[in-house]
């Protein structure tokens, strides 16, 4: 018996675990102490030179839109500097930014070389204070353009990521992909948000976040820029920032194995980005160091959790004299989720869609520990 209580115990100890980056840290980050950072709205920006920086590969169909609304953002900030790199896109994206020359300076790749290749060119044709990044179909509200900029009125602040909103045609028609990532993503800012109260968040999503120019590091091409950039301004003992009222928007990706894909390429990028800084992540402040642990790496690491607390649970059984309904109950249990999920039953659907990201994370994860390098990507389909 006592060892029965041993397996449940540490059962109980993965699920927790597993549960606790999305259930535990943000309780716990209501208790540490308030460092405020939101701006004046009267901050002067006027003498402030930023650059709107973003790379685009194969993007015909979201680049009329993108483009408009870069010609909104350039009303609101005429000296505002936009460069965009075609990572040698062969549909109409090279022609459609070389159609908007008068608004953004397109550089036009020969050969693939990759986002964190296209990135840095970028950078060093720039003499802005201030750099924007972007992703290629993402949307930043023209008003959120100034505001972004107010923060860096704040000599403490080095990074600031926008907030990030996933929108879709039809509501009613999105899909359990799409209404997943949203409500994941939901969860994600709340997190950044209570981060950044407390001082620093854990880095910045590609989608929209700006950093000051100085201490732009030379990132290898296939790490993930986005956390690299974000993260290493806390180097510099400046902090990173999640700012609520910088708002941009992005439609949700809806098919369900592209976006299994696009988790599994972040996560194993971010894990190899992860070894790169980790001599530099050593000397963070001990409560960066704590979010970095709870917001990243036991993420990474949710899917051994899941599957050790499973394992757990059947040696309680086993222990019991009970293996074989033990077995039948968990192998039942999960094979009757999975089933119920591929089959479109609303709640477990759902269900279904979070372990499908987190099995793409550990995949990612464990591609990371073998070698494997992801260089350039493809863009998701929204359905």
């Amino acid at each position: 018996m006592n060892l029965a209580w041993l397996w449940f115990g540490l059962g109980a100890i993965s699920l927790i675990l597993f549960l606790y980056p999305y259930v535990f840290y943000p309780l716990i980050l209501r208790w540490f102490p308030r460092r405020p950072y939101l701006p004046p709205e009267n901050a002067h920006t006027e003498g402030m030179k930023a650059a709107l920086l973003f790379c685009a590969y194969n993007e015909e169909a979201s680049l009329p839109e993108k483009i408009e609304n870069l010609r909104a953002l350039k009303k609101v900030r005429p000296d505002l500097d936009i460069l965009v790199y075609s990572d040698c896109s062969d549909d109409r994206t090279n022609e459609l930014l070389e159609s908007a020359a008068d608004i953004l300076r397109p550089v036009i790749g020969t050969t693939r070389t990759g986002k964190v290749v296209g990135m840095q060119r970028l950078v060093s044709m720039t003499d802005a204070d201030i750099l924007i990044f972007m992703d290629a179909n993402v949307i930043l509200e023209p008003d959120s353009l100034n505001r972004l900029l107010q923060y860096f009125t704040n000599p403490e602040i080095g990074c600031v990521a926008g907030t990030l909103l996933y929108i879709s045609d039809d509501d009613e028609s999105e899909t359990p992909t799409a209404k997943v990532g949203g409500l994941y993503w939901k969860l994600e800012e709340h997190i950044k948000r209570l981060e950044s109260e407390s001082g620093s968040t854990m880095g910045a999503d590609g989608s929209i976040f700006a950093r000051r120019a100085p201490g732009y590091p030379e990132i290898p091409a296939h790490l993930v820029d986005d956390l690299a950039a974000s993260i290493s301004v806390l180097f510099d003992g400046q902090r990173c920032v999640s700012a609520p009222d910088v708002i941009a928007y992005e439609r949700s990706v809806g098919v369900s194995h592209e976006e299994f894909n696009r988790k599994r390429r972040i996560a194993c990028g971010s894990v190899a980005t992860y070894w790169h800084l980790l001599p530099q992540l050593r000397d963070i402040s001990a409560i960066d160091r704590f979010k970095f642990f709870s917001h990243k790496i036991l993420r990474w690491w949710g899917a051994v959790f899941l599957l050790a607390s499973l394992f757990f649970f059947y040696l309680g059984g086993w222990s019991l004299g009970y293996p074989q309904q033990a077995f039948a109950i968990i192998a039942g249990g999960v094979g009757l989720f999975w089933l119920l999920g591929a089959l479109g039953v609303p709640v477990f659907v759902t269900l279904y869609e979070v372990v499908r990201a987190i099995i793409a994370t550990a995949i990612g994860m464990l591609e990371a520990y073998r070698g494997r390098t992801y260089q350039t990507w493809t863009p998701a389909k929204s359905r």
